[in-house]
Order: structure tokens, then sequence, then C-alpha cells
């Protein structure tokens, strides 16, 4: 079962991906059409200043892909769904080990592989982010089994090496919140050890350097990049934050709430009659406090004497909450956070928090207590599974979408810039018609021969 319902997640992943896309290269894909096309090969484009926040596994596969399989969409957007079957895998592993209750290992998986994630599954420029994901676990995973005493061979030498091969190679912008978890654990295990010990224990901080060191070549390299954000405000923090407080509340309530649902479901239960829009306070408040007690949880029963992994997936959540307030504010809107692209970020909060019920619930003796859990389960399952029943719903329209697009590119002379940035879903009239020349030219993607 732990490994047979990750599998069974991933068929259901790649079938919404195949219901829903089609090979059609747009939005994402004409910035890096432009950027990289058609000599992929091209040294140049990869020994580049700010080449970490470009992810470097991205040059090879992507080579590869459009040498290969002629610029597949296709091909990116089955990665992205194996890196999160791999993520899955992992978790199965865990629950395995840890003898998690059927019950709850259900839940997990159904809430794992929520649609909620359908901006960044059919977005094949993210594939990578579901494999960095898929890292952070794996490395959450051998640090909480060799803390545990239960390590494996070689498992001292993969903490060592895992944040120079993720951070590096795979996280991007992701190694922020990775890198921060593991160094605030490494700090808690150091003094825990100190204090059992009476004396410091060099090997955490040898593992902490390693995980210091490529963050902060990450951060050279992300010195060097030039980021554009269309629509987005360009002011200081100071004078929005007195004009307007209550956004950034708002933000924050919300960016939880988008973990039950995600924004477009909620406006389309909203606009159907189903609930009102404050409903969306509601679960944000419900999900706030889901985070508070399972912290108390592991705090009460010292679960993270036990295991690691739960509270580590707690703080890593709670921090990408923080993060994605702390940078994404500039678009002036307190809806930003409930985002389909931020759900795969999100949900390890979330994962924490299932896992921290499921191992203590023998333990837990309050009845008004588990009573509120199981009320929490109970939202979070039927938000997810409403979630999950409109994106079924809008598959076939958003793969009609990208058969309209086919269809313009086919002939984007006759487009306004307009009707162009409208359907390719970019910024740029003359970017779009450039990205569709080079593929042309070169009968990639939509112009395969």
């Amino acid at each position: 079962m732990y490994a047979g319902i990750p599998v069974l997640g991933f068929g259901f992943i790649l079938w919404y991906i195949m219901t829903a896309t089609c090979d059609a290269a747009y939005s994402d894909y004409i910035r890096q059409i432009l950027s990289y096309l058609p000599d992929v090969w091209n040294p140049e484009k990869f020994f580049v200043p700010d080449i970490l926040t470009r992810i470097p596994v991205n040059f090879p596969v992507r080579a590869f892909n459009v040498s290969v399989l002629g610029f597949s969409v296709t091909f990116d957007l089955v990665l992205g769904a194996l890196g999160l079957g791999l993520a899955g895998l992992v978790l199965g592993s865990y629950c395995f080990h840890r003898q998690v209750g059927a019950g709850w290992f259900l839940l997990l998986m159904f809430l794992f592989y929520s649609l909620n994630k359908w901006e960044m599954l059919t977005n094949g420029t993210g594939w990578v982010h579901f494999l960095a994901f898929a890292g952070f676990y794996y490395h959450y995973l051998v640090l909480d089994r060799t803390e545990a005493g239960e390590g494996k061979k070689g498992d001292s030498l993969r903490l060592l090496v895992l944040p120079f091969v993720i951070t590096l190679v795979i996280a991007g912008p992701y190694c922020a919140v990775y890198s921060g978890v593991l160094l605030l654990t490494y700090g808690f295990l150091a003094v825990k050890k100190r204090r059992e010990r009476g004396s410091w224990d060099r090997t955490w901080v040898i593992r902490a350097a390693c995980v210091l060191i490529p963050l902060i070549l990450y951060m050279i390299s992300s010195s060097m990049a030039v980021y554009e954000h269309t629509g987005a405000y360009t002011g200081p923090l100071l004078p929005v934050l007195l004009e307007q407080p209550g956004m950034f509340v708002k933000f924050f309530i919300k960016s939880f709430g988008g973990m039950v649902m995600e924004k477009e479901t909620l406006e389309y239960g909203v606009n159907m009659g189903y609930f009102p829009y404050a409903l969306v306070y509601v679960m944000g408040l419900g999900v706030m406090a889901a985070y508070l007690g399972a912290l108390w949880l592991n705090a009460r029963f010292r679960l993270y004497e036990r295991t690691l992994f739960p509270l580590i997936l707690i703080l890593a959540g709670g921090m990408n909450h923080v993060l994605i307030l702390l940078s994404r504010w500039i678009f002036l809107r307190d809806d930003y956070g409930m985002s389909a692209r931020y759900a795969l970020q999100f949900q390890v909060g979330i994962l924490g928090i299932v896992l921290t019920c499921a191992l203590l619930w023998k333990e837990i003796g309050n009845k008004a207590f588990k009573g509120l859990i199981i009320a929490w389960c109970v939202m979070m399952a039927a938000g997810n599974g409403f979630t999950d029943y409109k994106e079924i719903l809008t598959a076939p329209g958003r793969k009609a979408w990208g058969e309209a697009v086919k269809e313009m590119a086919g002939h984007p002379e006759d487009f306004t810039d307009e009707e162009l940035e409208y359907q390719f879903q970019y910024g740029s009239g003359e970017k779009i018609r450039r990205a569709m020349e080079i593929l042309e030219e070169n009968h990639l993607n939509m112009y395969r021969q």
C-alpha cells in the first residue's frame, strides 16, 4: 500500500496532465525560447553569472528535449509528474517505516496528489520544482533516520553531499527554505547534544557548513540576476504598510486558506452560490490553528525525540508562507498567496500536521481535541476534494486553450498584440511572434514535421 498508493497518485496526475494540456509552447515557454533556443548546446548560455538561478539541471534536460524530441512540452509535463511521484514514494517509505495507519496515509496521499497544484502541473517549465521537493523530502528522511539511530550505510556522507547537489543543481530559489530549516534543525540538535553530553559535537558544525556553503554560492549567483515582475509595485514597503496594513494580514490568512481551496476553486464556489467568500478566513484561521496545534503536540509529547520529520515539514511550511508574503506583497493583492503556483511549497506544512496527528493519535487523550482534529481533517479533505472536482471539470477547457494557441501559432501575423498576449499568456506580442519564428525556423514544438 505504501508504494502502491503513490503510484496510483502518479497515474492520476498523469491522466490529469494528458486531459488538461496539449503539446503547445506558451506562457513561460516564450521567455525560455527567446533565451536558449535554438542553440541549446551553446556554453555561453550555460556559463552565465546567475547560472544557479537558472537551475543547472535544466540545461542538459532542455538540450536533450530540443535535440532529440523537438522541444516537447509534454515531455516536461511528464517529468513534473514523475518528480511528484518520486516525492510521494519518499513519503510512502517514511510512513511504512513509522507504521502510519492506513486511514491517515490515505488522507496524506489524497492531499499530496490534490489538483490544487494545477498551475504548476500544467506549466512544463516548472518540472524541476517537483524534483526539488522530492530531494528535500529525501534529505529530511535521511536526517530523520540518522538522528533516530537507524541510519543506513552511506547516510552520513549523504547528509554532507545532498545540500550541494540539491541547492546548486536542482532547487533554484526554493533552496532558501530548504537551507533555512536544515540550519535551524542542525542548530537545535547541536544544542540538544551539548546538554546531553556536556560538550559540542563537531558533526553538526560540519553538516551545517555543508548547507551554508552552497546557500552562499547560490546567493552570490542570485545577486547577479535581473528579475522582472510584471505589474508589481516598485516603491518602498513602509508607505504601503502604513496605508494598507490590513492587506498584509489578509494576504497571510488567505495564503493558509488556499491550502483548503485554491483561489480559482474558491471563486468558482462563491460564484455558484455554494458558500460566501468570507469562508476563506475560516479556512485560513483553521489551518493556522492547526500549525500551532501540531507544534504544541510535538512539544507536549516530545515527538521530535522519536522522529524529526513531521516537525521539519511544519517548520518548512510555515517558513514558505512567510517567504511568499515578504516576496509577493509587491503585487498588492491580498489573494495572491492563494494561487495554485504556491501549493507545492505550502503543502509541506500540511503533510507535517497530518503526520504529527497520525503518529500521536493513540497518545492524545483529550476527546475534544481529537474532535477538532477530525473536523480539521474533514475540512481539508472536503476543500481539496472540491478542488479536484472543479479541476476535473475544467481540464478539457484548459486543453482547448492550448489547442487555440496551436491554431494561432500557425499565423500569428493575423492577430493583434492584445489577442496574442491574452491567448499566449505573455506580456509582449512582439516577443511572442519572435518566439514562434524561432520554433518555425527550427521545426520545433508546434512546427515539428
